[in-house]
């Protein structure tokens, strides 16, 4: 198995922010009907969740949390000697968003930035890059930047997944440490599910498709520029796959249940951490959700969980915390760490909009 251990690394801050529009599944009720609505409030559990504006990307949010870790622990900049961006929801096709990010942040050229096309499972994927990093060079700080904007790619009238997905970016800082300090994970794939959760067209196996909605098994339109998402899948997968994993990481690293102060899980729906629970015995308490008001966010999912039990605490205490993430790929890992929660920052609401990053023309270029 792909599990993987390093000594002397830590996760030393946790930023996140969302956009400031607010959207509510009540609001949905005109166009689905209230008793629609309501069961999916009941089942899934997202009462609200957070849209981006016309031009404000990931990115937008992911640099927020990135400059937010920044400012608040006195960075140098130039000590930054790798950025990576985790994400389905790139800026551009061409150049990598990481670069974008890299040029606004101010790093210096010695910094190596690039992305990961990871959702669910990014966060998790790239704690393993970072660490792998740390661990086999001479860089000392390096920063995750996981962020979606979701909302972009789900059809509006899709009430399969309509008010399930929401829009968030997180960034973590990793550090090397002379400190007892140590950062565990497992990763896993199964790439025969790839069509479980899917954006069909736009890439190159499908560069300009119809933009014509089109009616799909479900009941749903959506054109090929749209999430489709088997949800029976999903949750197949998510039931058996993902508390079968958790429970192999314990074995491997000789722990239980009551050794973790928090697990941080991938916030897919309120039933499936039901299930998580029973199945591996773990007290709800000790499983945070937010996506009541966030909503499924994908690759920042963890991350802005934390930032949101644990950001208005400002408690100088170390939590023992297992994360898990997963999702789209099919792909899902666990990792564990410990991390103060005085290094955890709350919630930032944003609405800012790289402005320099749009381009419509050929003057658009030469700003």
């Amino acid at each position: 198995m792909p599990f993987f251990q390093y000594e002397h690394i830590k996760i030393s801050a946790v930023a996140s922010a969302v956009p400031a529009q607010t959207v509510r599944a009540d609001d949905f009720k005109e166009v689905f009907g209230k008793e629609q609505v309501d069961k999916f409030k009941d089942m899934v559990g997202v009462q609200e969740y957070r849209k981006t504006r016309e031009h404000q990307t990931a990115s937008d949010l992911g640099f927020a949390a990135a400059e937010k870790i920044i400012q608040e622990k006195k960075i140098d900049r130039e000590e930054i000697g790798a950025l990576v961006f985790a994400s389905h929801s790139p800026d551009y096709r061409k150049p990598a968003t990481a670069c974008v990010l890299h040029k606004r942040l101010g790093l210096s050229k010695d910094c190596a930035a690039f992305d990961i096309g990871l959702g669910c499972s990014a966060f998790v994927y790239g704690t393993q890059v970072i660490c792998s990093m740390l661990a086999n060079s001479d860089i000392k700080k390096a920063l995750l930047i996981v962020a979606e904007s979701c909302t972009k790619m789900i059809n509006p009238e899709d009430k399969s997944i309509v008010m399930l997905f929401g829009d968030a970016g997180s960034a973590v800082l990793y550090e090397k440490t002379e400190e007892t300090a140590s950062i565990k994970a497992l990763l896993r794939t199964d790439g025969t599910g790839y069509k479980t959760i899917i954006v069909p067209g736009g890439g190159a196996r499908n560069l300009t498709p119809s933009p014509e909605p089109l009616m799909w098994k479900d009941g749903n339109e959506r054109t090929l520029y749209n999430t489709n998402m088997n949800g029976v899948a999903v949750f197949t997968f998510t039931i058996s796959d993902v508390p079968d994993t958790i429970g192999e990481f314990l074995n491997k690293t000789n722990t239980v249940v009551e050794d973790y102060d928090c697990f941080a899980m991938h916030q897919a729906n309120k039933y499936i951490h039901k299930q998580l629970s029973k199945k591996l015995k773990i007290p709800m308490e000790k499983m945070p959700v937010c996506l009541d008001h966030y909503g499924n966010t994908s690759a920042p999912a963890i991350p802005l969980t934390l930032c949101d039990t644990y950001g208005q605490k400002e408690e100088d205490k170390d939590i023992q915390t297992l994360m898990c993430g997963f999702g789209v790929g099919l792909s899902w890992g666990v990792v564990s760490a410990k991390i103060n929660m005085a290094d955890i920052y709350e919630v930032i609401e944003t609405d800012d909009i790289y402005e320099n990053g749009i381009i419509n023309c050929q003057e658009d270029f030469d700003n």
